[in-house]
């Protein structure tokens, strides 16, 4: 794809980003006015998980539980995939592949791609802790980072000038801002005049790679968690774009302005909570994952990836929807009701507005106007509060005849019924609630 159009579709993606963040409730108090809704569809789409049919786990053992969570896109490798097609058979979900080998991932990403099966192709995993072998030399870890910079440039150029791929988005490499000599990673494509060992105008990804897990760096469940993990500036507890894109962590390389870090395109591969390790236990991790999966959506994040599906798979810990002999934890019930709510056969082209306020909503509460194909808005509310609740109410502009009201850590029928109303009052605290209005 030519440079001007790839930036032409950079652009328009970062102008649909930003009309996504207006609808956000403003954390300085109150919001009045019309709002214009996204489409249903758009945000389901963008709900991932981590899946291991690349390291030899059963794949016919993940197509109830991925059925089950509604969830779109999966994130694995290369190897197994004929297990990974018959998965995308089974379930419908697509699959951002990664891994090492260019020339590999190359040959399976057009397999994918000819099966309808394929979402996006990714970098190598975490070069600080995985290093990579390429064109005969090692990179990454505590040595030279040019063998990655190299590989993810030649991944990116091959995508792009293969007449199949290239209308698909390549997700740079997680962990960049472990770069321990300036090859300049820390940008999607080297500016002018940046003085980096790659040379100016080489272009690594689409879209900037993350593992900013909700979690974060100070292992600690605060107000707005969810919501500060996914603020593409800040420089706080959270692995997030700042120390990856703006200031690297490891050697501080100077990449974008704060203002450039709002609006550049962006995906989570993997973020989560460990059920037993992080605060809360497995309650706590099914409603912040929730919370996650609309503040990612709702600050800018085109995809994002929890990790993961199952416990034990990628290690030791917890982090998984489900346990390891694959009952469903709160997370994975959270996550069914939300996408359960949610389901719409077809998008929006041309989404409408709402017109309502919201009074008594604190910097804690956030919400996220959705609409479905048949007229249908569901605004989805949900606070981020360790303790206590907010009294929020909905006022519409109008009567409407015909709204219900869904508690996600409850079941994905209506917990209340109301008819001909135009207040809605909600008790909001730590969790998402969805107003239907009909």
């Amino acid at each position: 794809m030519p440079i001007i159009l790839r930036c032409l579709v950079s652009l328009i993606a970062l102008l649909a980003s930003a009309s996504v963040a207006r609808s956000a409730v403003d954390p300085s108090g109150d919001r009045e006015g019309n709002v214009l809704a996204v489409s249903c569809t758009k945000f389901l789409s963008s709900l991932g998980v981590v899946t291991f049919v690349d390291q030899g786990y059963d794949a016919s053992a993940y197509a109830g539980p991925l059925r089950y969570l509604g969830v779109h896109n999966i994130r694995d490798g290369e190897r197994h995939l004929a297990a990974t097609l018959k998965l995308h058979q089974e379930t419908g979900v697509l699959v951002d592949l990664g891994g090492p080998d260019v020339k590999g991932m190359l040959v399976a990403a057009r397999e994918l791609a000819a099966a309808g099966a394929l979402l996006s192709l990714e970098g190598p995993n975490e070069p600080n802790n995985s290093p990579v072998e390429y064109e005969g030399k090692r990179g990454g870890g505590a040595g030279d980072w040019l063998p990655v910079a190299r590989l993810q440039n030649d991944l990116y150029k091959a995508v792009k000038q293969d007449p199949v791929l290239r209308r698909y988005p390549v997700f740079d490499v997680s962990e960049g801002g472990a770069e321990t000599n300036n090859v300049g990673m820390q940008f999607l494509i080297i500016p002018k005049g940046e003085g980096t060992l790659m040379p100016d105008g080489t272009e690594f990804a689409d879209y900037a790679n993350l593992h900013n897990y909700v979690i974060g760096n100070c292992r600690r469940y605060q107000d707005n968690q969810a919501w500060q993990a996914a603020d593409p500036t800040l420089n706080s507890c959270w692995d997030g774009m700042f120390v990856e894109y703006g200031r690297t962590w490891k050697r501080g390389y100077i990449g974008y302005s704060r203002e450039n870090l709002q609006t550049l395109p962006r995906v989570t591969t993997e973020t989560g909570w460990d059920s037993v390790a992080d605060p809360g236990g497995e309650n706590v991790q099914g409603k912040i994952l929730v919370n996650t999966y609309l503040a990612q959506f709702i600050r800018g994040w085109r995809y994002t990836f929890i990790y993961e599906l199952k416990d034990g798979e990628g290690g030791s810990g917890h982090q998984g929807l489900f346990r390891e002999n694959w009952t469903p934890k709160p997370a994975a019930n959270y996550i069914h009701n939300l996408t359960s709510i949610l389901a719409d056969g077809s998008p929006v082209l041309a989404p409408k507005e709402l017109g309502f306020t919201m009074s008594g909503a604190r910097e804690t509460v956030h919400d996220l106007l959705l609409e479905k194909s048949d007229g249908t808005f569901d605004l989805v509310v949900w606070g981020e509060q360790v303790k206590s609740t907010s009294k929020v109410t909905i006022h519409f502009d109008k009567v409407h005849s015909d709204v219900r009201l869904y508690d996600v850590t409850q079941d994905p029928e209506p917990v209340q019924k109301l008819v001909n109303v135009t207040d809605v009052p909600l008790l909001v605290s730590d969790h998402a609630l969805i107003v239907e209005i009909r």
